[in-house]
């Protein structure tokens, strides 16, 4: 069968499946606990939290093993060629445009030679036990074999964002105490420049063949010992060594977080952990198998990416790597007439946070405007028709029409992915509704939302293969129990009708051990119960729906993570942008499907008028003095003066802002007495200037 009929056969075939099994039935995805605190409910498929998928196999080094035996022949890690780089000019200013080849692969087999002459390399290195190892580089092959054989040598792994500060990369590496890193040429330059602020560092590995054309590194270096990845795998492939596996309680990733209130926070994770994810998302997503070709682009320092390429391996799969920048034919990077990474790989299964999925809608949208004509109205009829197939009956969604309007319309909208696109797993941050809508009906694709946090190593809950409502994250995964607790402060309840709301708090295998080196904070959101498992307090508020589905409805703390993933501590940024003169009162509001803040700034009248007055500016009140787009630029300007003295990032300063006239006081009901601001209550009574600061 051609593989892109199959792509659109296949969802149907199983969404058959899967519904005839429960026809007849009430459709309910989790069964609630007994004797927990709270309102608990864990899926209905298992009886207890899954921990591995896999007889006798406790850890990833044992998993990756296995695969490799299995599927010795088959293709697992490929990476597009390079065949030149150009820059082009426009409007003067100079862009990187990279012109790639086919994908060029290594086997199961050859991975796993690489693997244990990589990690066979490590000792002969110096590489200790006991000693950690920390990977600073983007996503890549080498970036996969590296994390597999020191999984190999029981070493653990240290992972660091690549765009990651510098402050922040310091005490990454000084608080792990990282002996070894391994990195790419450009993230050994940003080590070369904090070099006398690390103290621990013996041995870098650098993935990329510069290194070799660039001896200036090598030679201006006197504390470190500089080597290539290559020359550290031909060094294990003569001196072989036998591996020494970890323990499924070993330690084998402290993952960095971002750092959204200070210094970033190392959760660590055992081998136990990531594999009861790992198990868990294979057990509910129906036909992986060894058919299935996997697109890897996101962070592998993000635990999304890292599960979702374990679990690719596991199954037999193959991993194509690319970029963001090179995803499709118009990516940013890619040179006009070549393949972008989708077009060339046409992959079966990705993960992608929204910010892509909603630059694939608004891709698509803008090409569509373009034609016009009967082009457009074709498409908005197709669309209307699979919409309409989807809030009406379930055969509708994946019916005969449907499949008509796949072959018909949306066979170039699926090209854009590569045309084979069968499964899509989002995750990072909440997805609109309205893309999710957009990207099932035109892609023909199921969206796989989940809800999960590194601290439980990306398990929490996850969609149904054939659930088309948006809005919600699914029911709890195979290994997570999930659990509301009451929050009065808040004032959600479990016991609120019709649906129980209150803070999430996550229980399982796939609970992680805490901070590293961080105790305190560990005891403030860990606990373990009388049974031994282990909970994870979320900070987030969520309510079941009768099915046994989550939803997210709002946050415990102030801490908002934006479209694209950086996290904004509302409270931070208002005290630093509180110093502005013109400002008496300022909230700081950020959504989840936006990639920028707003905030409402309650002006200070006698600081504005007397500005006023010098520029000679009249008004009728104080109340037209706010409106004014004089008045507004003012605030704006010195509110940027004190993001810059505050150092603040680009992404917590407010991009638009409502002046206010009206004080914030006791009285009014919108602050505490001791003046603190009174969140919800604010965004009730503004949430019409709110709504229109995002849509103007």
């Amino acid at each position: 069968m051609d593989p892109y009929y199959a792509g659109i056969i296949i969802p149907f075939v199983l969404t058959l499946l899967v519904r005839s099994t429960t026809k007849g039935k009430k459709r309910g995805l989790a069964v609630k606990v007994g004797g927990e605190p709270g309102y608990a409910i864990r899926n209905s498929r298992f009886t207890s939290p899954v921990e591995t998928a896999w007889e006798g196999i406790t850890t990833l080094a044992e998993l990756f093993e296995h695969a490799c035996r299995k599927n010795f022949e088959k293709n697992l890690l490929g990476t597009r060629k390079l065949i030149a780089r150009e820059e082009e000019v426009s409007n003067g200013k100079s862009f990187e445009k990279l012109h790639l080849g086919n994908y060029q692969w290594l086997s199961y087999g050859q991975a796993f030679e690489s693997v244990c002459s990589f990690s066979s390399g490590l000792v002969k290195l110096g590489h200790r036990k006991g000693e950690r190892a920390a990977i600073f580089a983007d996503t890549c092959e080498e970036w996969f074999i590296a994390l597999q054989a020191c999984f190999r040598r029981s070493v653990t792994v240290v992972t660091i964002y690549a765009s990651l500060g510098e402050e922040a990369l310091c005490y990454s590496f000084n608080e792990t105490e990282v002996t070894t890193v391994i990195c790419g040429y450009k993230e050994l330059k940003k080590l070369e420049n904090i070099s006398g602020q690390i103290d621990s560092v013996k041995r870098i590995i650098c993935m990329d063949d510069e290194l070799k054309s660039d001896t200036s590194l090598v030679s201006e270096s006197s504390s470190w010992a500089i080597t290539s990845f290559s020359d550290v795998e031909k060094l294990g492939s003569k001196n072989p060594i036998e591996p020494n596996l970890p323990l499924s309680s070993d330690i084998a990733v402290v993952m960095y977080t971002s750092g959204s209130t200070g210094m970033p926070k190392g959760v660590m994770m055992t081998h136990g952990n990531i594999l009861a994810t790992v198990s868990a998302v294979m057990a509910i997503i129906p036909g992986l198998g060894n058919h299935d070709v996997y697109l890897a682009y996101l962070p592998l320092a993000h635990i999304l990416e890292l599960v979702a390429e374990t679990l690719a391996a596991a199954i037999g799969g193959s991993i194509g790597y690319g970029s963001p920048l090179t995803l499709t034919d118009a990516s940013n990077k890619i040179k006009k007439g070549t393949k972008g990474d989708a077009t060339e790989l046409r992959p079966t299964i990705m993960a992608a946070v929204p910010a892509i999925l909603d630059r694939v809608r608004d891709g698509v949208r803008k090409k569509i405007d373009a034609k016009g004509g009967l082009a457009k109205k074709l498409f908005d009829l197709a669309y209307s028709r699979k919409l309409s197939a989807i809030n009406g009956s379930w055969f509708g969604a994946w019916g005969l029409e449907s499949l008509f309007w796949d072959l018909l319309v949306f066979r170039k909208v699926r090209a854009v992915l590569g045309g084979h696109i069968r499964f899509i797993l989002s995750g990072g941050a909440p997805l609109s509704g309205d893309t999710q809508r957009f990207i099932n009906i035109c892609l023909g694709a199921p969206i796989g939302q989940g809800y999960g946090l590194t601290e439980t190593c990306a398990g929490g809950t996850f969609s149904e293969y054939d659930d088309t409502s948006v809005g919600r994250v699914g029911a709890p995964l195979p290994c997570s129990v999930i659990k509301l607790v009451d929050w009065p402060e808040g004032g959600y309840l479990t016991s609120d009708y019709p649906k129980p709301r209150g803070e999430i708090v996550i229980g399982g295998p796939n609970v992680t051990l805490g901070y590293f080196k961080n105790e305190d904070k560990t005891k403030e959101v860990y606990k373990v119960d009388e049974k031994g498992m282990r909970w994870f307090y979320t900070g987030d508020i969520g309510q079941f729906h009768p099915d046994g589905c989550l939803e997210i409805i709002d946050r415990k703390k102030d801490i908002v993570k934006l479209q694209h993933g950086e996290y904004v501590s509302l409270g931070k940024v208002e005290a630093a942008l509180v110093v502005s003169p013109y400002v008496d009162n300022i909230m700081l509001h950020a959504e989840s499907y936006y990639n920028y803040c707003v905030a409402l700034v309650v002006a200070s009248q006698a600081s504005l008028e007397e500005w006023a007055s010098n520029q000679g500016i009249k008004y009728s009140d104080f109340s037209d003095l706010c409106e004014m787009e004089n008045t507004l630029k003012e605030v704006s300007s010195s509110l940027l003066k004190a993001a810059k003295a505050g150092r603040l990032e680009k992404f917590e300063m407010p991009a638009k802002i409502k002046l206010l006239y009206e004080p914030w006081t006791p009285e009014t009901g919108l602050v505490t007495a001791a003046l603190k601001l009174k969140r919800e209550l604010i965004r009730k009574t503004y949430s019409t200037d709110l709504t229109q600061l995002y849509s103007s």
